[in-house]
């Protein structure tokens, strides 16, 4: 039995036929065992799988469908998951690459592809490891229309968040305020436009996680006051935290315990932190996932409380 012939490393994921052609593979080749077509003009190992189970597994099936159609990017719910952004966006876990391209072309229709077609400034299509994508700022304006302006407001705090250099590979933020309102400002009528206005006026520097952004939208829905986000808190003898939520008028300061509090290491930093607030009299309220259900109905009550033990009042 005659085996087909190994075809080139950099063909051992998604690609184009001209990318396979260029490599000196036959067209022949193209045809026989081992590729799958997830798309016309596509080819694909048959042991790659045909549904990603990660951002990188998606990049290498969405970069031939960018390149097989001119003028084409990814964008919408594909681009969401490319960037990695938080939030709940319906229908992102659905089948299908979305592809736009500028409005004075023909929408993308192959098999495989969701299409969408646009306006498009030269900014707003990047290059993301060979793919072409639609920027962090456009794709946040694309999907306003499917998402809730709580959500749009947890990507947008994602967006603005200034990154922690000592832990991250970059030193500024994905998106300026500015630029998401310039691109607001471009795309003037674009579906869902009210609502991503509303979720940029409540978006806020400084927001470690979309729980921390959840949290603080549902106080505010609740009528409490507006919090300080990771602000740092000057204790006394030279002790400084940095709460994810802080009232300093009443000394009262938030803290999200995610998953990684459970960590033994992590518990004895947080007994410390609890106890460095304490001693400077201030009540440190901490909220756990649990809290957050029912629109985070137990954790408004806990900081309520708090502020009401402190002075504060809704009338005052």
């Amino acid at each position: 039995m005659k085996y087909p012939s190994p075809l080139p490393d950099q063909l051992s994921v998604p690609f184009t036929v001209n990318e396979a052609l260029i490599a000196g593979v036959a067209r022949d080749r193209l045809k026989i065992g081992g590729l799958v077509t997830p798309s016309r003009g596509i080819r694909m190992p048959s042991d790659a799988g045909t549904l990603p189970t990660s951002a990188q597994q998606l990049a290498q099936l969405a970069r031939p469908h960018t390149l097989v159609t001119g003028l084409s990017a990814a964008s919408h719910a594909t681009a969401f998951l490319l960037w990695e952004f938080p939030g709940f966006l319906p229908g992102a876990d659905l089948p299908g690459i979305h592809i736009s391209r500028p409005d004075a072309v023909a929408i993308a229709r192959r098999r495989g592809v969701v299409g969408h077609r646009g306006q498009f400034f030269p900014d707003e299509i990047v290059d993301l490891g060979g793919a072409f994508v639609t920027s962090r700022a456009r794709t946040w304006l694309d999907i306003a229309r499917l998402m809730s302006i709580g959500e749009l407001t947890v990507v947008a705090d994602h967006l603005l968040r200034l990154p922690r250099p000592e832990f991250e590979r970059r030193s500024a933020a994905h998106a300026t305020r500015d630029e998401l309102a310039e691109m607001l400002d471009r795309h003037k009528g674009t579906p869902g436009i009210r609502k991503a206005r509303l979720a940029l006026d409540q978006a806020r520097v400084g927001a470690d996680s979309a729980p921390e952004t959840r949290l603080r939208l549902a106080l505010a829905r609740r009528g409490l006051p507006d919090a300080d986000v990771n602000v740092p808190v000057a204790l006394g003898g030279g002790i400084v935290r940095q709460p994810d939520l802080s009232y300093p008028e009443f000394r009262v300061a938030v803290e999200y315990d995610g998953e990684g509090h459970s960590d033994p290491a992590q518990v004895l930093k947080d007994i410390s932190r609890d106890e460095d607030f304490a001693a400077a009299d201030w009540i440190l309220v901490r909220i756990g996932k649990g809290h957050m259900d029912n629109d985070a109905r137990a954790a408004a009550r806990k900081v309520r409380l708090a502020l009401h033990a402190r002075g504060w009042s809704a009338s005052g």
